[in-house]
């Protein structure tokens, strides 16, 4: 394989995504021009790209003369388990926990190596990097992070947030992502980084 599931991008997840919530509900495996449509885009070419990128990941089937429809693999349907969905997270309030914890099906290329969770997001603080009001956000639990990294941060052990981090000697600033909103500052001592986001899900329609 060329790919990891792991090394997929947002878009790629996306996709598959949409071909495994959609799997009961299509009455075949959709061409790639219907699967445009579905999922409203207008470059054939592009879908192509990451259809491809997908097949090398062996999430989704080779197609060929006698399979043209888009299907995903035996693997990819059966490699699924669940994880905890914990509660709700949004910017600037606490997380409010569910008071009798669920679990949700999360593809294991949406998990990482480390414990993870799952939270569901609530507002519009990180629209621009894609994450919506009701997504699904995978956390793999750590107590550190990467610069760019989108972090559930602890705010003077009181406030979690779901924004990416910059690191500095003096100060840690936490970035939304919405034009509307600014980036704020905190003392390092303010911030307690209580895991990393990566993976999301998302229910269409």
């Amino acid at each position: 394989m060329k790919n990891g599931p792991s090394n997929l991008t947002r878009r790629q997840r996306e996709i598959f995504a949409f071909l495994r919530d959609h799997a009961e509900a299509l009455n075949h495996p959709p061409t790639l021009d219907e699967l445009c449509g579905m999922l409203g885009l207008t470059s054939r070419g592009s879908l192509h790209k990451q259809i491809q990128a997908l097949i090398d990941a062996g999430l989704v089937e080779p197609m060929h003369k006698q399979q043209r429809g888009v299907r995903l693999t035996q693997r990819a349907i059966e490699n699924e388990s669940t994880l905890p969905l914990l509660g709700y997270i949004a910017a600037g309030r606490p997380i409010e926990a569910i008071k009798t914890p669920e679990t949700i099906e999360v593809p294991a290329f949406l998990r990482g190596d480390q414990s993870c969770y799952v939270l569901q997001v609530k507002g519009d603080s990180m629209i621009e990097d894609g994450i919506l009001d009701g997504d699904w956000v995978v956390i793999e639990q750590r107590e550190s992070a990467n610069n760019g990294e989108i972090v559930v941060a602890l705010i003077d052990n009181e406030e979690a947030t779901l924004k990416r981090i910059e690191q500095h000697p003096r100060r840690v600033i936490l970035h939304p992502a919405n034009a509307g909103m600014e980036p704020v500052s905190y003392r390092p001592d303010q911030v307690q980084i209580q895991g990393v986001l990566i993976g999301q899900m998302r229910r269409y329609g």
